[in-house]
């Protein structure tokens, strides 16, 4: 009986701390913003892991349709596009910290090199764009206790921005499901996130945006200065 109460036990706290780890929306390591508290048909765009090849597709298609985005870049691919970069604050978008090296092992790296690897990756987007990031989004969307000791020693006062509607869209090969998916669970405040290294990227948003659009939504901007960023 005892044996059978600890195993319970032992599977409920693995449930929890797995939950608490991979779920960014749970808040349990580090407070983020997964929606925007709005009563509007209004929905905000992040794309992660840019910029890339694709980039500049994206940045076309969203001029378009006149609607504004985050882009949460990996240092290392700024540093080998600093152009790109340029142009996504020069069009008007935000750009957010998503890790200079994006690894898989990320998680578990030491606090201090997950400090050294923010810092890493503020300083790069700063010296290209003139400006300090403040907006964090951790790979993968992953928090542990590690990741939140680490954005402390930065001692850089990050907003961390979540999402409520994950598109998958890098893990399926066709824009049909993904628009789907992404449509079916639509709410006023929505945060999207996309990726804008796929190749079929552009299209897809540009058929995200179209139906909306024909639906009545209209795209948010997440404004750092504003009260829908508190």
């Amino acid at each position: 009986m005892y044996i059978a109460a600890a195993i319970i036990v032992i599977l409920a706290l693995s449930v929890y701390l797995f939950y608490a780890s991979y779920y960014i929306g749970s808040g349990v390591y580090i407070k983020a913003q997964c929606s925007v508290a709005t009563k509007e048909k209004e929905v905000f765009l992040t794309f992660d892991d840019g910029p890339s090849n694709h980039t500049m597709a994206v940045l076309d298609v969203l001029e378009r349709h006149q609607a504004k985005a985050i882009f949460f870049l990996i240092g290392k691919n700024a540093e080998e596009n600093p152009e790109l970069v340029k142009q996504i604050v020069a069009k008007g978008h935000q750009i957010g910290n998503h890790s200079y090296c994006h690894k898989g092992t990320f998680p578990l790296m030491s606090s201090n090199m997950i400090a050294e690897d923010i810092c890493h990756c503020n300083q790069i987007l700063t010296d290209i764009t003139g400006q300090a990031p403040t907006l964090f989004r951790p790979p993968f969307g992953v928090t542990n206790p590690l990741i939140a000791s680490g954005l402390k020693k930065t001692k850089i006062d990050f907003h961390t921005i979540g999402w409520n509607i994950r598109s998958f869209d890098t893990m399926e090969g066709g824009t049909e499901k993904i628009l789907k998916r992404i449509t079916d669970q639509l709410l006023p405040g929505c945060i999207i996130l996309l990726h804008d290294r796929m190749a079929f990227s552009a299209e897809l948003l540009d058929q995200l945006l179209t139906k909306i659009e024909n639906e009545g939504w209209k795209v948010g901007t997440l404004r750092s200065s504003s009260s829908n960023l508190a």
